[in-house]
């Protein structure tokens, strides 16, 4: 072999590996970076409340990042981050299979997530407002889809008034498709 081919060769076979490979590799990451914990919970809620899993899992991952005990500065709690006066709220109107109140307790957060999930969705008839109200409450959104700077039909948020809902939205949304790419449609 003459002198200075062997590095080229050696580097076109590690392109073609890296070809190869790289869709494997990338796959595996999101995977890793999409993770579907609390499979049975999640489950059981999402046919409970007629939710798409990977919407509860994007909520999940953006609330909490899978952190059962995670605390806002606001006071939610939990996988799916409610206020203490929501979690019972929901919790009254929707009880929990096991009985159990506890906003940290896997199951009983995200049953009464899936439910306030539900509720808004059906309130408001759209999943972006209410991902909105979901973050900034029912009280805040009902009033911005009241004002012309904010709605221009009372059903729908031309613009979120609060850059953290609307950064959550977004997020929300990136994730869940994300989600149904990785789970219901299959990438690469």
């Amino acid at each position: 072999m003459k002198k200075g081919r062997f590095p080229v060769l050696l580097l076109a076979l590690l392109l073609l590996a890296l070809l190869f490979l790289a869709p494997t590799v990338v796959n595996r990451a999101l995977y890793l970076l999409y993770p579907k914990p609390f499979t049975e919970l999640v489950q059981r809620e999402a046919a409970e409340f007629a939710l798409e899993e990977e919407l509860l899992y994007a909520i999940m991952k953006v609330e909490s990042g899978f952190d059962e005990k995670a605390c806002s500065h606001a006071g939610a709690c939990g996988l799916m981050q409610l206020t203490p006066p929501t979690f019972e709220w929901m919790a009254s109107q929707h009880p929990p299979e096991n009985g159990g109140r506890d906003p940290f307790d896997p199951g009983d957060n995200i049953h009464c997530a899936s439910a306030l999930l539900r509720r808004l969705i059906d309130h408001y008839g759209s999943l972006e407002v209410a991902l909105a109200a979901y973050n900034a409450g029912m009280g805040n959104v009902s009033g911005w889809l009241q004002e012309g700077r904010y709605s221009h039909d009372g059903k729908t948020l031309d613009v979120i008034p609060y850059p953290e809902t609307e950064a959550y939205v977004k997020k929300v949304g990136k994730c869940y498709s994300m989600y149904c790419k990785l789970y219901k449609g299959g990438i690469g």
